[in-house]
């Protein structure tokens, strides 16, 4: 099955959403409950696996969903295809603030690697896989799990990432540390690990846990400033479930409100 080839614009700043304008019968694959808005003439299919050449026949795509299942998405992707007679559009939205990254993944050598939870629209064709660590270290301590979505193809896929993110070009031997979390992806010829931090001291009160995870070029390094696991931490801690004082941390009453609060 051909790539298919899709025109696109992004909209917004901090909670941003892409647009993908189909030509007849061309199609688009989205995350599970990630589309937005989609004119008259798409047709909606939920499917098993992602559509993929890669998984014709009963096997292939119950192949792609077990893939799927052990990264801990849904087994199931969402093919949106334009089956009028003129160019119809249909958005996907994220989940939490961040930036729509695109990839053109015949750019990147046809293979990209992003955390589990990044990918939220492809073209038709783009394969949906997963990697896992060569590594002991990166399995058992990466924090953010051993199991890594893997992008085929050479056609354009868009991930998600939280917060503000950059773009880094490593040279051969070049090597960042960086917190395993704000690691969004990386191209398949980048060399990733995980690597222990200093001493007990640092690892027990220095804040930033006891590993990073280090990336060594040559090589394409995405990244995250604010991972939605972290923003996830922080919203429980500060709640009252978490032990923070709830609704009124940081208000004008402070711990005054607490005088009105039901016994």
């Amino acid at each position: 099955m051909a790539m298919d080839v899709i025109d696109y614009q992004i909209f917004g700043d901090d909670m941003q959403f892409v647009e993908i304008e189909l030509d007849p019968n061309e199609a688009a694959v989205g995350e599970a409950g990630a589309m937005f808005y989609m004119e008259d003439d798409v047709q909606m299919e939920t499917i098993f696996g992602d559509g993929s050449a890669a998984q014709s026949g009963i096997f292939g795509k119950l192949l792609g969903a077990g893939k799927r299942l052990v990264t801990g998405e849904s087994m199931f992707t969402t093919v949106f295809m334009n089956g009028g007679r003129q160019k119809r559009k249909v958005a996907f939205g994220a989940a939490y603030p961040g930036k729509i990254i695109p990839m053109d993944l015949a750019q990147l050598g046809g293979t990209l690697l992003c955390q589990k939870d990044a990918f939220l629209c492809a073209a038709k064709g783009v394969a949906l896989g997963i990697a896992f660590q060569k590594r002991l270290g990166a399995g058992f301590f990466g924090g953010e799990g051993f199991v890594l979505q893997k992008l085929e193809g050479d056609g354009l896929a868009f991930i998600h990432a939280g917060g503000a993110i950059i773009e880094k070009t490593l040279q051969p031997g070049q090597t960042l540390r960086v917190d395993s979390g704000c690691v969004v992806a990386f191209t398949q010829d980048i060399d990733f690990d995980i690597q222990f931090v200093g001493g007990v001291k640092t690892a027990l009160f220095g804040g930033e846990g006891m590993f990073f995870a280090t990336l060594r070029g040559p090589g394409k390094v995405w990244l995250q400033s604010l991972p939605l696991s972290r923003l996830a931490n922080r919203i429980v801690g500060a709640s009252k479930i978490g032990g923070g004082k709830g609704a009124e941390q940081g208000s004008v009453l402070g711990g005054l409100g607490n005088l009105f609060e039901d016994e």
